[in-house]
């Protein structure tokens, strides 16, 4: 079957159906990291079966304890996971709601439940209207009545505040705790004595399943957020005091002891502020009396400043005493809380904790998966073929190796795809950001983390790495990450933003700032395109929304375009045509506006040419003029979208891409081929037709 619809041009149609998509990886990188693992649910009496949440990757199952994966969800309509629950009485049948709750920019929204009865082989959509745009952070199942389940619902995180929901028309939409009674078909919020916040935590007590415990806690901070509890199903609620906080407050979680209803341990986090920062520890809590009173657990600052992004509770089935806290590392208690030891994990960055049917503790981080047998003493990796890394923009291929790919992951650093094989070279460190490789000296790369001054060059193809940040101010406001584009026409000259744009005349040696600030005074560089066909030409877009020109090769911008909204992270918004200066494309990764536009006279008038592309965001567009009619390709945080007739009709391209966030782009014209880096499912590659004449070869 043709892959593209019967909505596209006859000359797209004509394009052959064997254009198969291929995983490069990496699943997983040196050292064995895998993407960030959101969500865990275990069956209840099959040790070696588990369902795992990608972040962004979809949901993956194993039947042999992480031996080898297979994933269930790449065919779904978002691959964004916060939460998993699996039915203690038949593990065939599993919940995953979708959107992430852990607050970063790139925890997405979501789009609804998906339930599968047949443990992955299919699946249904449920709650679209009640859920969309925003996020689960936990689901759980009364066992007595496993038609009963209760979510508790957040907001798409970011910052500025749901930044992550990308404009969804449903992100403001209601938060907190909801219940369903017929399987998840149908949700009601609750609303007595619980408020209309985010939900960002629920616990059930099995042997009580009457009893729930539900934290609320906007990251920002409220006074609304605490602990609640509800002894009749969820019909009634009351905020539990007793030595809880009861002033502001940020994010909380809770667990009580499957076993043992009156155990209950709750963790709070200090307000963050509307930048991210502050969001240390406030401290750990216990109660033993069924949260009448509460204790303080000595839990000390373990989540950074950023336990707004990472804070879980888990208790240990049959162990009520034995509980583990997750943050930047994991804490362990043995004695009610009384006391902790601390747990160095295999990755920083914490966000589920679970125990499977033989009482092995399973951590997923920002590395992926890992197991203890002995509560976390020591672990076991489960990541190999897991492949659930996010990329960032920008990739880089070197024209010098066609196995060779780079990149920048979130949390994982840099990596290098050196050979054909799914297990990529891990470099630098932190979160990896933009990356270059000079076409010119493909042995020359360059690569980066977070900061205005953070970037690094090798010269012996990621060999070995050394700072060139030379003459970059470090005060500088820099997005994330600073682009960072060397020249098509002189590898001589680079240029990278912050908040204004330097220049290297030495191959990145040293810099020196050659424009002013380009922002509206606050803001920052996200994206640069440099002309090939005319170097002078340099186009950038800024995290306040301005889109902007220079003609003098960098030196001075005019904005062409204001007030363009876009996530803070994307780096390939903007893309100068290859063939001429004067036609730019500019990607906008929002719901509900021009998504993809296009200028052919320097930026004077702008094209929309969404035509009957879904309503998506787009996190980058591409032209191909390897054919008689160009082909525009869409990066959609729904996949990869391809159009031949100027926007006018678009169809997914090509076969077996996952439908996640594509969120680069590379068209390599000599070997015919192009790679796509996605946030959530690694790294694709695709073998383009050639032309023969004005036909397409097949």
């Amino acid at each position: 079957m043709i892959l593209l619809s019967l909505a596209l041009t006859a000359s797209l149609k004509s394009l052959p159906a064997d254009l198969n998509w291929r995983e490069l990886g990496p699943s997983p990188i040196s050292g064995g990291f895998s993407g960030r693992v959101a969500a865990i649910g275990c069956s209840a009496t099959d040790a070696n079966k588990y369902y795992v949440g990608g972040a962004d990757g979809g949901v993956w199952k194993t039947t042999n304890g992480g031996t080898t994966w297979i994933n269930l969800t790449d065919e779904q309509p978002t691959s964004s996971v916060g939460a998993i629950a699996v039915d203690p009485t038949n593990d065939n049948v599993v919940y995953v709601g979708t959107g992430e709750a852990n607050y970063a920019n790139h925890s997405r929204y979501g789009l609804g439940l998906l339930k599968t009865t047949d443990g992955g082989s299919s699946w249904s959509l449920l709650a679209q209207s009640t859920f969309a745009g925003r996020t689960f952070s936990k689901i759980v199942i009364d066992p007595t009545n496993t038609q009963v389940l209760f979510a508790s619902i957040a907001a798409a995180g970011g910052f500025p505040e749901k930044a992550a929901a990308k404009g969804h028309p449903s992100k403001d939409g209601p938060l907190g705790v909801f219940k369903s009674t017929d399987g998840g078909v149908t949700w009601t919020q609750l609303l007595n004595g619980i408020p209309n916040q985010a939900g960002t935590d629920i616990s059930l007590c099995s042997s009580n399943p009457s009893i729930v415990y539900a934290a609320i806690g906007r990251p920002f901070g409220s006074t609304q957020n605490g602990v609640y509890r509800s002894t009749d199903s969820g019909a009634n609620w009351s905020k539990l005091g007793g030595g809880l906080p009861t002033g502001n407050v940020g994010r909380v979680a809770v667990a009580v002891s499957p076993d043992d209803s009156n155990r209950v341990y709750a963790l709070y986090v200090n307000p963050c502020d509307s930048a991210g920062n502050n969001g240390t520890t406030l401290n750990g809590y216990k109660s033993t009396d069924g949260g009448a009173t509460w204790t303080t657990a000595p839990v000390g600052s373990f989540q950074a400043t950023y336990g707004w992004y990472l804070c879980a509770v888990g208790v240990q089935p049959g162990s009520p005493s034995t509980a583990v806290y997750a943050g930047y590392d994991l804490l362990r208690t043995t004695t009610g809380g009384a006391s902790f030891s601390t747990i160095t994990t295999q990755h920083v960055d914490n966000h589920a904790i679970a125990w499977d049917a033989s009482g092995r503790l399973l951590c997923g981080c920002d590395g992926g998966l890992f197991r203890s047998a002995n509560n976390g003493s020591s672990w076991i990796n489960l990541n190999t073929g897991l492949g659930i890394t996010q990329f960032y923009a920008a990739i880089s291929l070197s024209p010098a190796n066609t196995d060779l790919v780079l990149g920048g992951l979130q949390d994982n650093g840099t990596v290098q795809r050196n050979g054909n094989t799914s297990t990529w070279g891990n470099y630098i460190g932190g979160d990896g950001g933009y990356t270059a490789i000079d076409q010119l000296q493909p042995s020359h790369e360059f690569a980066q983390y977070q900061g205005a001054g953070d970037i690094y060059r090798s010269t012996n193809t990621g060999g070995s790495w050394s700072p060139v940040g030379t003459g970059i101010s470090g005060a500088d406001r820099a997005a994330f990450f600073t682009p960072v584009e060397i020249d098509p026409t002189n590898s001589n000259r680079v240029l990278l933003g912050t908040q204004r744009v330097y220049r290297s005349t030495n191959g990145g040696t040293s810099w020196a700032a050659i424009s002013g600030d380009v922002t509206n005074g606050a803001g920052a560089i996200r994206a640069m395109s440099i002309s090939a066909s005319n170097p002078n030409t340099v186009w950038l877009a800024t995290t306040d929304g301005n889109v902007s020109r220079s003609t003098d090769g960098g030196a001075t911008f005019t904005k062409m375009l204001t007030g363009v909204p876009g996530w803070p992270r994307v780096t390939r918004e903007v893309t100068v045509d290859p063939i001429s200066d004067q036609t730019v494309y500019l990607a906008v990764s929002n719901f509900g506006i021009d998504q993809v536009r296009r200028t052919i006279n320097g930026g004077s008038t702008w094209q929309t040419l969404d035509g009957d592309l879904p309503d998506v965001p787009v996190n980058v567009v591409v032209p191909d003029h390897r054919y008689p009619k160009v082909i525009l390709y869409a990066g959609t945080d729904d996949g990869l979208y391809a159009t031949m007739d100027e926007g006018s009709h678009w169809a997914r391209f090509g076969r077996g891409l996952p439908h996640c966030p594509v969120i680069d782009i590379k068209i390599d014209v000599p070997h015919n081929r192009m790679v796509v880096g996605t946030q959530g499912r690694g790294a694709w590659q695709i073998t383009l037709p050639q032309l023969i004449g004005p036909g397409i070869k097949k």
